[in-house]
């Protein structure tokens, strides 16, 4: 039987693709898919951490625009995180798996404050670690987030499951021509302005040596094939 290739994995899902094909609020039949993934990932050894982000509900920025001001926003956006990171808890606790959702911005009534320490003592025991309100500070992004908490538990890899198969050098949306790489390092995306992840994240990344390892959600049995080192999607490392 095939071993996995990595030992703790930082899973980044977005807001978007837990709301499925509505784009707004939550699928639970997308959701369940995920954790019964992750269940499996669990039981064959791997220690999860998840990073949410909660676009699906609100994006600081875009959503606020000119008629708020950008920190509120921000903090509104940190707040759909928390609901996607305990819709996940739910989801994964009915299918037996002790969970803890920890936020950087303390809500001591339904979740533990971040705590690096506390973090990496659940991972070792089995435990999945959710991750909600990204940073805890505005003007940073969940990738951000998913970065740093990458980096703060020595995850070995960051797996960024989109609504997209991999990393393109154009939208393959608008360019049917577009070429998707198998493997690309953190100074190309940064120089070629490619949408893997804003520039604080993929620049943490690199200081760290984080490989990021970019596939598509759509069939969730990629986390799993992501996890075994299959080359299902894009490969961006150091």
């Amino acid at each position: 039987m095939a071993q996995p290739r990595y030992k703790r994995v930082l899973l980044k899902i977005s807001g978007e693709a837990l709301a499925g094909d509505a784009h707004r609020g939550l699928d639970f039949e997308v959701i369940g898919g995920v954790c019964d993934v992750v269940r499996s990932c669990v039981e064959d050894g791997v220690q999860v951490g998840i990073v949410v982000g909660g676009g699906n509900f609100w994006r600081g920025l875009k959503d606020g625009g000119d008629s708020m001001q950008r920190v509120r926003a921000d903090h509104m956006g940190m707040l759909a995180t928390t609901i996607n990171a305990l819709a996940v808890a739910d989801c994964l606790e009915q299918r037996g798996i002790e969970v803890r959702v920890q936020t950087a911005i303390e809500m001591r009534a339904i979740a533990e404050p971040y705590i690096r320490s506390r973090a990496c003592r659940h991972l070792d025991k089995g435990r999945v670690v959710i991750f909600g309100c990204g940073t805890g500070n505005p003007f940073f992004s969940t990738d951000t987030g998913a970065a740093l908490r990458a980096a703060e538990i020595d995850a070995d890899v960051i797996l960024l499951a989109k609504n997209i198969d991999g990393v393109y050098d154009s939208d393959p949306a608008k360019n049917p021509d577009a070429k998707k790489y198998d493997d690309i390092t953190y100074a190309e995306v940064l120089s070629r302005q490619l949408q893997v992840m804003d520039s604080t994240a993929t620049s943490l990344c690199m200081d760290n040596n984080i490989p990021v390892f970019v596939f598509a959600l759509k069939d969730p049995e990629n986390i799993r094939k992501a996890v075994m080192g299959e080359n299902i999607g894009t490969y961006v490392h150091g």
